[in-house]
């Protein structure tokens, strides 16, 4: 009898979990027909400016937001390219996939995709092979135009008749930067000057605006070590142009935001500690900022600070002087210099002993004693910043 019982119990149980596992077999999540359609996330430029000397950057970092599938489960995105913007069948391209919900493009990248829609950074030829003018004498070039971005999610494998969602296209618009033949000045990259009331320049556009300095590794990479303005005084923002209110950078529900000029200025970053020296990081690629307070109790000041160099006029027999600021004696700037071709350096006192010098042109970070900085022939607004050496060229037009 008692084995009976225990055959009966045992079938009980095996009955039970044959069952449950199918049940579990047969689960299916049930998605939405027709999820929300994804959107960029991105503060796009009016325009993104392309050069082979900057291949390697990331041009953008393409983000957006998650849609709603109605189901746990993971999404597959495709950052997807189309020459003329149709996103026929036959006319895109994905140029990459993920899981994530971002996705960077390099600077290469789009010089490719200008390319492949025809654009050139090269003069524009005729039938015969010779160089095309307009009605000015000017060489004409086909090297501006616009690129066609979308991203597309599905599910995958991950369900049956998976449903997808696609984005509005975003238009790109894009300069590639005409090729050095040698007789041409210095590419010209974005820069970002301090405007507020807890600068220099107050909320004056046009009023010898402190630049940041630029990562000679990635022009999306701004820094500045100086002083700024607390208390009722303590607000700033960053424009691209000096005398132009747009582009204009600052936060927007706390992250760094532009208003390019079609859309909202952005909210003021806000100096939340007493008068000082603070340390700022801004990165456009990635849209971040930070602001943290720096130690002065070690800086020197110097007196005087100069240029010296073959690329200056009085080559390395003088001392071209510079302006220290009034606002904060670490900075120095002169205006409007004439360069020649060659190299040069930044030095104390007109004394060798405390030299600056790095091997970047345009903008960089010198180190005391460092290589001369090569200079490209031009006429040049310079910033020099004795604190942390940094020192940027901005060409004059």
């Amino acid at each position: 009898m008692k084995n009976k019982i225990s055959i009966l119990i045992t079938a009980f149980i095996l009955s039970i979990s044959f069952n449950a596992c199918t049940d579990d077999d047969n689960l299916r999540f049930q998605t939405v027909e027709s999820p929300e359609q994804i959107t960029f996330l991105n503060n796009f430029l009016s325009e993104y400016v392309l050069s082979e000397e900057t291949a390697s950057n990331n041009a953008e970092r393409f983000l957006w937001a998650t849609p709603d599938f109605g189901a746990p489960t993971a999404v597959n995105y495709f950052l997807e390219t189309s020459p003329d913007g149709t996103f026929t069948e036959e006319n895109t391209e994905v140029l990459a996939s993920t899981s994530e919900t971002q996705v960077s493009v390099s600077v290469s990248q789009m010089i490719d995709l200008a390319e492949a829609k025809g654009l050139s950074n090269e003069q524009v030829e005729n039938e015969d092979g010779e160089p095309v003018f307009d009605e000015n004498g000017d060489p004409v070039y086909n090297n501006i135009g616009e690129l066609f971005f979308r991203v597309r999610a599905d599910l995958g494998d991950n369900a049956e008749n998976s449903p997808e969602t696609t984005s509005a296209i975003q238009v790109i618009n894009v300069r590639w930067l005409i090729a050095s033949t040698g007789e041409e000045g210095p590419v010209s990259f974005r820069n970002l000057f301090l405007v507020g009331n807890a600068t220099a320049a107050d909320w004056n556009n046009d009023n010898n605006n402190m630049p940041l300095v630029r990562n000679p590794e990635n022009e999306d990479q701004y820094t500045f070590t100086g002083k700024f303005l607390g208390g009722d005084t303590n607000e700033f923002k960053l424009l691209e142009v000096r005398g132009q209110w747009q582009p204009q950078w600052g936060l927007s529900d706390g992250t760094l935001a532009v208003n390019d000029g079609t859309g909202t200025d952005p909210d003021a970053f806000v100096n939340d500690g007493e008068a000082g020296y603070y340390t700022i990081e801004v990165d456009l690629d990635s849209t971040t900022f930070e602001m943290t307070a720096f130690d002065t109790s070690d800086l020197t000041t110097y007196p005087s600070l100069s240029i010296i160099g073959e690329a200056t006029a009085l080559g390395w027999d003088g001392d071209t002087e510079m302006t220290q600021s009034s606002f904060d004696e670490h900075q120095w700037f002169i205006t409007g210099v004439e360069l020649a071709d060659g190299e040069m350096k930044f030095r104390a006192t007109g004394n060798w002993d405390i030299n600056w010098g790095a091997s970047t042109p345009i903008s960089g970070f010198g180190t005391m004693g460092g290589p001369n900085i090569p200079v490209t022939a031009g006429t040049y607004d310079i910033w020099f910043n004795d604190i942390d050496g940094s020192y940027i060229f901005i060409p004059v037009e």
